[in-house]
């Protein structure tokens, strides 16, 4: 399934596979039409078998629910995003020592086949939203007095994704409590900035630590 460095599409092909059509507003289940869109127009079968000889099961399982606290969970994640997520750490624009090494030796066709995979399966979920209360009101109303939007508004309801033209805002729902918490305080502090327009840094940027603790708890539980 790899392929030489000097075979790989160039970036224009590879984003005009990934995001050339225009996206309206997902459905935020399972059914045919939502797996459709998340995958994309890439081969899940071809990237289910790039997903096992390149070991991404390791790490993320092959179901694409990871049972490590700080790897993320794939499973029913957008396409879309994925793409841009290596796509930035091939060109630095995000920062993980492992994954860099990773995303530089994907083909990128192949990064839209294995995103396509782990977009076909079931959405992550969590065991339950705990009872936090200012968490919830948080992640539903978000605070106008601090120019925090909602997390629904970009994430969809209960942070299962949501597709604005052509901006796939990922799954959160049911993600790894130590994951959210670590990427919400890289956001804060500047140390991840690749999201769009820088948002969630300036999004961030009002919480305090505890606040970001009991969201990514929260956040997970759904």
């Amino acid at each position: 399934m790899f392929r030489t460095p000097g075979s790989r599409a160039p970036f224009f092909v590879l984003a005009a596979l990934v995001f050339g059509a225009s996206a309206v507003v997902s459905v935020a289940d399972d059914s045919a039409d939502a797996i459709k869109l998340r995958m994309g127009k890439g081969d899940p079968v071809a990237g289910r078998e790039i997903a096992v000889s390149e070991l991404c099961q390791e790490c993320h399982a092959l179901d694409g629910n990871s049972t490590t606290a700080a790897t993320p969970k794939l499973a029913g994640q957008y396409s879309q995003y994925l793409v841009k997520q290596l796509l930035d750490l091939k060109n630095g624009a995000r920062k993980h020592a492992t994954m860099t090494i990773i995303a530089s030796n994907l083909d990128d066709a192949d990064a839209v086949d294995v995103a396509a995979y782990f977009a076909s399966l079931r959405k992550m979920k969590g065991e339950g939203p705990r009872d936090l209360p200012k968490a919830k009101a948080l992640f539903e109303n978000g605070d106008a007095a601090r120019g925090i939007p909602s997390c629904v508004s970009c994430h969809g309801p209960e942070g299962k994704g949501l597709v604005t033209g052509k901006i796939f805002n990922p799954v959160i729902g049911g993600q790894q409590h130590t994951y959210l918490r670590g990427q919400l305080a890289s956001w804060k502090i500047g140390e991840r900035r690749n999201s769009t327009d820088g948002v969630m840094n300036r999004f961030v940027q009002p919480l305090s630590d505890a606040e970001i603790d009991e969201l990514a708890e929260y956040i997970s539980g759904l």
